[in-house]
């Protein structure tokens, strides 16, 4: 084999939630991880302020801590933590194949995806600007909308989830208000409907957002305007939701793993197995449905069993660890 190839046990790729888990489980059992932290190190959660809603936390905590957390905690149990992403694979032969910023070669026993799903934004400065400062935009409303208890806030979006997340926020928020660009909904109807007959949530048809409104730390209110009519005017909002979808980060696995229509990883279900032998599957990168910290976590656990599993199964000499079940 060229020296310039890394021959390693166990490859994660991504970080998060759900790769430090994998990589805390793995360690444990001697498969001596390396994860590549990506493009992203920590994930998703390192743009959020504040979490309430992970088990462990009475007083919360935020995202970027509790990222550093998981990483050191992984780190304790001598996981390679490892700046980086990975740019390319190939998991056409019996090698699993993975390449380092389109340089440096891998060949893994296992591998454990966990490059997560990046939430679509409108892409106004405004927005992007809000977001950072972490000053009322967000791209999720089970996470955040706890913070906007009792206030009036706007969200963006015209399908299933969007009506999901704009009826969560009703039960939250005094009011809601809705952008539909479209003069009616891509929602089912039945979830059309729920947001509706929804007393507190005002849905606007045929709007779109033209700037986020704020006084340079928190959102203000939203600037819309009628895209039949062109008349602007302004919503007084201290939140602005945007619910118009995730992209899997999965493009690298085409060709070689199972994808659906939106490009998530198809995984065997109760399982983090794809259809490749020793390649698994954590977080969200298979799961548009739930997309909680806590559930990538759990996912990062249940691949990281499952590869311990396979390893053993083709080795006889490596051993399932009972440390992982302490």
């Amino acid at each position: 084999m060229s020296e310039n190839i890394e021959k390693v046990k166990c490859l994660i790729i991504g970080s998060g939630p759900a790769g430090y888990t994998a990589a805390i489980y793995a360690a444990r059992a001697n498969m001596s991880p390396v994860l590549y932290q990506g493009t992203q190190p920590g994930g998703q959660l390192t743009t959020t302020n504040e979490v309430e809603n992970f088990p462990g936390y009475p007083e919360g905590v935020t995202g970027p801590e509790m990222m550093m957390q998981l990483q050191a905690q992984a780190q304790r149990f001598e996981t390679d933590v490892r700046d980086g992403w990975i740019t390319k694979v190939d998991f056409s032969g019996d090698i699993h194949k993975a390449w380092v910023n389109e340089t440096k070669e891998i060949h893994a026993d296992t591998i454990i995806i966990s490059t997560g799903a990046s939430a679509k934004y409108l892409g106004l400065d405004s927005e992007q600007k809000y977001l950072k400062l972490g000053g009322g935009v967000s791209a999720c409303a089970v996470c955040d909308g706890f913070f906007y208890r009792n206030q009036e806030v706007v969200i963006v979006g015209a399908g299933d989830s969007a009506c999901e997340e704009a009826h969560y926020l009703s039960k939250l928020c005094k009011k809601v208000t809705m952008l539909v660009r479209r003069d009616e909904f891509r929602a089912s109807k039945i979830m059309a409907a729920r947001v509706q007959n929804t007393e507190n949530i005002e849905i606007l048809f045929n709007t779109e957002t033209n700037e986020v409104l704020g006084d340079g730390q928190v959102v203000t209110g939203v600037r819309v305007f009628n895209n039949q009519t062109n008349e602007k005017h302004d919503i007084e909002a201290t939140g602005f939701f945007v619910a118009i979808g995730h992209k899997p980060n999965t493009d690298i696995f085409k060709g070689f793993l199972n994808l659906d229509e939106t490009g998530y990883i198809i995984n065997t279900p109760g399982t983090s197995k794809t259809n490749i032998e020793g390649v698994f599957v954590s977080g969200d990168a298979a799961d548009h449905v739930y997309r909680q910290a806590v559930t990538a976590a759990g996912t990062g656990c249940m691949a990281a069993l499952d590869a311990e599993r396979y390893l053993a199964a083709k080795d006889s000499t490596f051993e399932v660890s009972t440390s992982n079940y302490n």
